[in-house]
């Protein structure tokens, strides 16, 4: 029987605090504003592993840091290769959870940005609540949100394990993004500002199964972060079957609050879309995908079902794929068909897991 993980006594992470939240810590120190500069320069920037390496700030003043806060650095319970070079961290957090973050190979981001960066899928949670039919992050239900340090700390300690910088982050890794929004933001200005990790706006995107109303508080943050839609479907029909959150924000709703994010917004909206036999890949289907897409001006990324053990859904063959394909590109529809990396280590979208730890080490809680 797996034992239940119980969070342990660990200061708070350093790295889920703001510039303004530093300020605010120096002052209750009775330090200078500037010493707040200083930390978040030793912290965002310069990503040191100790407080003894912030060498301009007094050793008083160190200490005080190391007692308060934790460095907050994810260890690594696992890493997995895959033969397309991508990459899955399995981190062990405070309380024994795991989450599982990918680094995803040059020239095959979420974007269709082919520009040679890295991108990082990032989690939000530990595992979902929304219990999307086709994926694995779900399957074993919803345990908590992340905290901002949590956040962060993915693309921190992802850095340190490869030694390579990240300048491309999607939120497409376990969870859903919007349900933890408040942390979400925060992380998001910790990751973007200049006096943070400096990771341009246009470099992020966060993905939305359809909280509709968050998408329209998301839209009104002056950052010009790029949006995805898990879409999966262009009809209330096919999304009920596949997509619990529908029924609380059907397809109508979602697209009434994409049109607010366009006010908004000057990125392209991006739809996800995977492509699952039998279910959502008919010649009807991409049509009225292709309609829905023309209307937002909107990019769509096809994507293969990939296999989820427990779960029935199959892929289409190569050419019905392409067929759906040649719908949307006749119609004038920007779009991709994106044949998945991280699909040999179980990294590929929708293959997320939510994890424990037992006596005899790490298992899969959805077995």
């Amino acid at each position: 029987m797996a034992n239940t993980p119980v969070k342990t006594e660990v200061p708070p992470s350093a790295l889920g605090l703001t510039l303004d939240d530093w300020i605010e810590w120096a002052e209750s120190k009775k330090q200078p504003k500037f010493r707040a500069k200083q930390i978040v320069e030793w912290l965002y920037q310069k990503r040191v592993r100790s407080f003894d390496e912030m060498t301009n700030l007094s050793q008083d003043l160190r200490e005080q840091l190391s007692e308060q806060f934790s460095l907050g650095f994810l260890p690594v319970a696992r890493a997995t290769g895959s033969q397309d070079t991508t990459r899955k961290f399995l981190f062990r957090l405070d309380d024994g959870r795991f989450i599982e973050t990918v680094r995803i190979p040059a020239n095959a981001n979420f974007d269709g940005d082919r520009s040679g960066r890295i991108t990082l899928c990032v989690s939000s949670q530990v595992g979902c609540a929304y219990a999307c039919k086709f994926c694995a992050s779900g399957l074993a239900g919803f345990t908590r949100n992340l905290e901002v340090g949590e956040i962060v700390s993915q693309v921190v300690s992802v850095e340190h394990e490869t030694g390579e910088p990240i300048r491309n982050i999607v939120f497409m890794g376990m969870g859903e993004p919007l349900a933890n929004l408040s942390r979400l933001n925060k992380a998001l200005e910790i990751l973007n500002s200049d006096w943070g990790m400096n990771i341009g706006a246009r470099h992020m995107t966060v993905s939305t199964s359809g909280l509709a109303p968050q998408i329209e508080k998301l839209a009104e943050i002056p950052r010009q972060i790029r949006l995805a839609i898990s879409l999966h479907g262009a009809t209330d029909e096919v999304r009920d079957q596949i997509m619990p959150i529908n029924k609380k924000y059907p397809i109508d709703r979602l697209f009434e609050a994409l049109e607010t994010w366009g006010r908004y917004k000057k990125q392209m909206i991006t739809f996800e879309y995977i492509l699952i036999k039998g279910v959502n890949d008919s010649p009807d289907d991409a049509a009225e995908l292709a309609r829905r897409a023309k209307k937002l001006h909107a990019k769509v990324n096809l994507i293969p079902y990939n296999t989820v053990d427990g779960l029935e859904w199959k892929r289409p063959d190569e050419d019905e794929q392409d067929a759906f394909l040649a719908v949307l590109l006749k119609a004038n529809v920007t779009a991709t068909l994106r044949r998945e990396k991280g699909h040999d280590i179980d990294a590929a979208c929708g293959q997320l897991r939510l994890q424990e730890e037992t006596a005899e080490g790490i298992i899969e809680t959805v077995f």
